[in-house]
């Protein structure tokens, strides 16, 4: 059940109770299962969620996109950027999966299991990998690349991961599976068959053709290494489920970012949201403004000073590329719409703390000619011409803040008219970027 609403005269709707002190780890009341998923073009600050949600959880998992996603997670270990062992890996109880929607490049994962190891974090019967998990060939990451060259100014602005490659092998039956790698013979006899293949179009787009020999070295040495995680999931999860477990799905990308739902063609290649039959509560990241990596539309983008300042502060950069991110305003008609198509129940509301310095800041409503518009279909997101609502900032450092009654009064105004606006409340509230740095309403 849940709490009274609060009724917020100024916005006329249902708002969350503000609740303040305490330890906000433990005052989570966690809904058996949970979906935590991007609502703008990813980089929302998911990892944080994830993490701070995974103190009450019993399964961790990454259901879709592969390893051009990073997710930060700040702790007394140190700051990691984990690409696919899911955020939950930091609390000693949870169990950890990657299921079949997920790509895995084998030097990645195995290099963040030693880090893990390291750092003194165990996945000894913890980690689970569905074996129907499709691998990141390098012939995958080789034709990324050549796409993206070959496409000229035209470049979908990929990560060159490999990503889109092999999901379109997965589709198009020429994809190799984890258990095609770990049973040798299989593996083997697909590189034969499939390598020919892929030099062919290699060798028409300009590169170089790959070694049969060098691949089958050194994919079996990962096959080694990986053998032990393989156990197919389903059952793993459908026991947990039906013992009442608490399961958090780790959403990857954002759902801008999605290849139906998204900015096509700028998008990722797998689907972001989830098919979970059952899900009881799904979490929207949304950062305080809007960013993006790569090409493809950003309405509010701000090519100015007031980027450049975004950027600085909130350390814009892809933690998996490394690349500059794009800043602007952020874009609330988009959230919305994403909001709508996720089926959110609450908003995670991130880097807010970044705004601090600001003596105003702008919302976008909609865009000339459309209103408030409901969502991207049918409107043409590179000549959108956003409407801007604007906000007094609060100038105020968020730092040590973790009640929502002590937030500046600026602050909360622009908090309230996101979640008036979106329709969805706004759950939780990052202040920085430690694990502590976060609000619970």
């Amino acid at each position: 059940m849940t709490k009274p609403v609060h009724i917020s005269k100024k916005y006329k709707r249902e708002l969350p109770p503000r609740e303040s002190g305490g330890d906000f780890f433990w005052q989570m009341n966690l809904s058996k299962t949970t979906v935590v998923i991007g609502s703008q073009w990813g980089d929302e600050g998911k990892g944080k969620i994830v993490d701070f949600l995974s103190a009450k959880s019993d399964f961790i998992v990454r259901f879709h996109g592969g390893n051009n996603a990073g997710h930060t997670v700040v702790n007394s270990l140190g700051t990691f950027k984990m690409h696919l062992i899911p955020c939950g890996v930091f609390y000693p109880g949870t169990k950890l999966v990657i299921t079949h929607g997920v790509v895995i490049d084998p030097l990645t994962l195995i290099k963040e299991i030693k880090t893990l190891e390291k750092s003194g974090v165990s996945l000894e019967n913890r980690l689970f990998i569905s074996p129907r998990a499709h691998i990141i060939m390098p012939y995958h990451r080789l034709l990324d690349s050549l796409y993206e060259k070959n496409k000229g100014k035209n470049k979908t602005g990929t990560t060159g991961r490999g990503i889109g490659p092999v999901y379109a092998d997965k589709v198009s039956y020429m994809g190799i599976r984890l258990e095609d790698l770990v049973s040798p013979a299989v593996f083997k006899e697909k590189i034969a068959l499939y390598l020919p293949i892929k030099n062919k179009i290699i060798k028409a787009l300009g590169g170089k053709p790959l070694s049969f020999s060098k691949i089958l070295k050194e994919y079996t040495l990962y096959a080694r290494a990986l053998k032990k995680y393989v156990t197919e999931p389903y059952f793993v999860l459908a026991e947990a489920a039906g013992k009442g477990k608490r399961i958090l799905y780790e959403g990857a990308h954002g759902i801008l970012l999605d290849n139906d739902w998204g900015t096509y063609p700028f998008v990722t290649a797998s689907s972001v949201l989830p098919d979970i039959s059952g899900k009881s509560s799904v979490i929207g990241i949304v950062k305080a403004y809007s960013t993006r990596v790569g090409e493809g539309p950003l309405p509010t983008e701000q090519a100015n000073g007031i980027g450049e300042k975004l950027r600085k502060i909130g350390d814009e950069y892809g933690s998996t590329t490394g690349r500059p991110r794009r800043c602007g305003w952020f874009d609330a008609a988009l959230v919305r719409f994403a909001a709508r198509v996720g089926g959110f129940t609450g908003i995670a509301l991130t880097k807010l703390d970044v705004l601090s310095d600001f003596k105003t800041i702008k919302v976008s409503v909609g865009y000339r000619g459309n209103g408030k518009n409901q969502g991207i279909s049918g409107l043409d997101l590179k000549k959108a011409k956003p409407v801007y609502r604007t906000f007094k900032g609060w100038g105020k450092s968020l730092d040590n803040i973790t009640s929502y009654k002590n937030l500046p009064t600026e602050a909360k105004k622009y908090i309230e008219f996101i979640e008036s606006f979106v329709q969805v409340p706004v759950k939780y509230i990052s202040t920085g970027p430690s694990r502590s740095a976060l609000i619970n309403r």
